[in-house]
């Protein structure tokens, strides 16, 4: 599969399009906003007609989870999900069939001057360009 990230104000989808607001950004804050990542993701013709599991996980610079608080304690901030794509009629046999995931977050527990990552797996696996780093801003004076 061939996955592109992005990292935007805010983003959905409708009608099997990505609709992004803001996007391309990779430095925010330093006061917690909220923020959304966009996927784009190629399903290879031989992974269609089944369904797929997929993680997103936020971490900090270490590779440490970033944690924020809920009515049930503590938690990692990640997101999963399932999807599943059929092969379009129109489509030439052997073509990618896409699939697209907005994922929109209010304001994150992350600290100012410092540099955090979005890791996405599909099926238990990662690829290197399924990261999305991006850095805080300085406190204000």
């Amino acid at each position: 599969m061939r996955v592109t990230l992005l990292l935007c104000d805010a983003a959905q989808v409708a009608d099997g399009k990505l609709y992004v607001l803001g996007g391309g950004w990779s430095l925010i804050g330093p006061d917690p906003t909220p923020s959304a990542v966009a996927m784009k993701i190629d399903v290879d013709w031989t992974e269609v007609d089944r369904t797929h599991h997929w993680e997103l996980f936020l971490v900090d610079e270490d590779g440490q989870a970033v944690v924020a608080e809920t009515p049930d304690g503590p938690q990692p901030i990640e997101v999963r999900g399932d999807f599943e794509v059929s092969r379009p009629e129109s489509v030439p046999e052997g073509s990618p069939v896409d699939v697209a995931l907005a994922l929109n977050f209010g304001p994150l527990p992350i600290a100012p001057s410092s540099r955090y990552n979005w890791r996405l797996s599909i099926d238990g696996e990662t690829q290197e360009d399924w990261v999305l780093p991006f850095s805080t801003r300085a406190p204000r004076d």
